[in-house]
C-alpha cells in the first residue's frame, strides 16, 4: 500500500477475538467440571453468579472493528476504562499479536513499551540489552555506539549499566527502557502505562523527552489512566470503550467523553454486568456498591462515608482485603483507605461489608474513588481479585465553619486536627 499524506500508522477495520471460558478455572478439576457441564449443554457449576453464560465457551471481541490514521509528528493518546481493548491495540500495533480480521500499516520502524522491561533479557547486562534492542530495531553496532552515552545518561543508571538487568529495580528498568525507546533510530514511539513506575521527577522528564519528540516529527501513541499526562503530552486523543472507537480527536474533548462514562454517580450501583479483565473477578467479585443511608452521595466536612459492598466468593479467600483509592476531579490521586484482611469469604458465599471512611480531611468539592478487592498470599504479597474500569463520585459540602477563603489553589487536604499554642 503506497504511503500518503505522511501516514505513519494505517488501521482498517480490525477486530481482534478470543477463545473465553475454556480453560482457566484455577484447577484440573475445575476445568473438566466446566467442559463436561458445557458438553452436556448444562450451566457452568463454577460459573460467578451475574455472569453472561452466552459468553461461556464461545468469543470475546477484544476489538471490533476499529479504523484510524496517524499521521508524522502526532502525539495521540489513547484512553477508556479497564478492558476497552486498549492494550490489546498496542500489541496488535507492535506485533505482539495479529489481529482476526482487518489491516494495518505501519510506515517506520517501531520503539514500543508495553510492560516495564519489554524486550530486556533478565541475564544481559543493562548495556548489551541496549544494543540487542537496537538490533531488534534495524541499527548497526556503529549506530548504537552513537547514541550509548546519551541513553545512559538520560536513563540515571550509569553506575548499574554494565549490572545484569535481573538485578534492576523496577524503577531502573523503567529508566533504561524508556531511555532506549526514546534515543534510537525509530519514526514511532508506542508507550502503554509505562510512566507510572518511574519518579516524579523522571516522569516529567520522560514526558518534556517525548514532546520535544514529537515537535521533531516523531510519532508517539501513548496509553495512560492519568488524564493530566495525556493533557499535557498528547495532540489528539481516542477513546475506546468495548472494544470500539467512540470519539477520536480533540484531547479535553475526549477526556470529557472519558470521565463521564467512566464515573457512577448513583447511589447504588451494581456492578455485576461492568466489563473487567480476563483474570478479575474469577475467584470473588463485588457485585454492587451502595453509599449506605445515603439518597446522593454528598457528606459533610464531619460526616463519615459508609459504602456498603456486596462481595460473592466463587473460591476460598482466606485473607482479603479491600482498598479505595481516592482521586480529585483532575483524576489525580490524593489519598488511599485500605482494609487489610477484613474477612476470610467462602466459596459459595454472598455477604454484605460496610466500610467506613472518614471524610474531615477533605474540603468542600467533588471527589472520585476506584476500588479494588485483593488477598494476601503466603508469602505476604498482594493479589487482585477484582477492580473496576469505572469510579465512583462523591462530593463534600461547603465547611459552615469561618476562616481562611477555600479555593483549589490551598490544595484537597485539610489539616483538621491543627493546634496552636503561645510559646513561652
Amino acid at each position: 500500500m503506497e504511503k500518503q499524506n505522511d501516514i505513519m500508522i494505517r488501521v482498517r477495520d480490525v477486530k481482534k477475538k478470543y477463545k473465553i471460558g475454556q480453560i482457566g478455572g484455577g484447577t484440573l478439576r475445575g476445568d473438566l467440571q466446566s467442559w463436561w457441564a458445557r458438553k452436556r449443554g448444562k450451566e457452568d457449576p463454577n460459573t460467578i453468579i451475574g455472569t453472561d453464560q452466552r459468553l461461556i465457551g464461545t468469543t470475546f471481541m477484544a476489538l471490533n472493528g476499529v479504523s484510524f490514521d496517524v499521521h508524522r509528528g502526532e502525539a495521540v493518546g489513547i484512553i477508556g476504562s479497564n478492558g476497552a481493548g486498549k492494550s490489546t491495540l498496542l500489541k496488535l500495533l507492535t506485533h505482539v499479536t495479529a489481529p482476526t480480521e482487518g489491516d494495518i500499516d505501519i510506515y517506520g520502524r517501531v520503539a514500543s513499551m508495553l510492560e516495564v522491561g519489554t524486550g530486556f533479557h533478565p541475564e544481559m547486562t543493562g548495556r548489551e540489552n541496549v544494543y540487542l534492542n537496537g538490533a531488534i530495531l534495524g541499527m548497526t553496532r556503529s549506530e548504537i555506539d552513537a547514541k550509548m552515552d546519551e541513553i545512559i545518561e538520560f536513563s540515571e543508571v550509569g553506575d548499574f549499566i554494565d549490572t545484569p538487568v535481573k538485578r534492576y529495580s523496577s524503577g531502573m528498568y523503567v529508566k533504561l527502557a524508556f531511555s532506549v525507546a526514546a534515543h534510537l533510530d525509530s519514526e514511532i514511539m508506542i508507550m502503554d502505562e509505562v510512566l507510572a513506575v518511574g519518579d516524579m521527577k523522571f516522569q516529567q522528564k520522560c514526558l518534556g523527552k517525548m514532546g520535544d519528540e514529537a515537535e521533531s516529527g516523531r510519532t508517539i501513541l501513548y496509553v495512560s489512566h492519568n488524564m493530566a499526562t495525556i493533557r499535557q503530552l498528547c495532540t489528539r486523543c481516542i477513546v475506546l470503550d468495548q472494544g470500539r472507537i467512540i470519539f477520536d480527536g480533540d484531547v479535553d474533548e475526549a477526556i470529557g467523553i472519558y470521565a463521564k462514562g467512566n464515573i457512577m454517580t448513583d447511589a447504588v450501583n451494581d456492578l455485576r454486568e461492568l466489563s473487567r479483565d480476563a483474570n478479575r473477578g474469577v475467584r470473588a467479585k463485588m457485585l454492587q456498591l451502595e453509599f449506605a443511608g445515603k439518597s446522593s452521595p454528598s457528606y459533610r466536612h464531619d460526616e463519615p462515608m459508609e459504602l456498603k459492598v456486596t462481595i460473592h466468593a466463587a473460591q476460598d479467600v482466606p485473607r482479603a482485603g479491600f482498598r479505595v483509592v481516592i482521586s480529585s476531579q483532575d483524576q489525580t490521586h490524593i489519598g488511599m483507605a485500605d482494609f487489610p484482611q477484613f474477612a476470610a469469604l467462602r466459596a459459595g458465599e454472598t455477604k454484605d461489608f460496610i466500610f467506613t471512611l472518614r471524610s474531615g480531611v477533605l474540603h468542600s468539592g467533588n471527589y472520585s474513588f476506584f476500588v479494588a478487592l485483593y488477598e494476601h498470599d503466603d508469602l505476604g504479597g498482594i493479589a487482585i481479585l477484582d477492580d473496576l474500569g469505572r469510579s465512583f463520585t462523591f462530593q463534600i459540602m461547603d465547611d459552615p465553619v469561618g476562616g481562611y477563603p477555600w479555593n483549589k489553589n490551598c490544595g484537597h487536604v485539610r489539616f483538621v486536627d491543627a493546634t496552636v499554642r503561645c510559646a513561652e
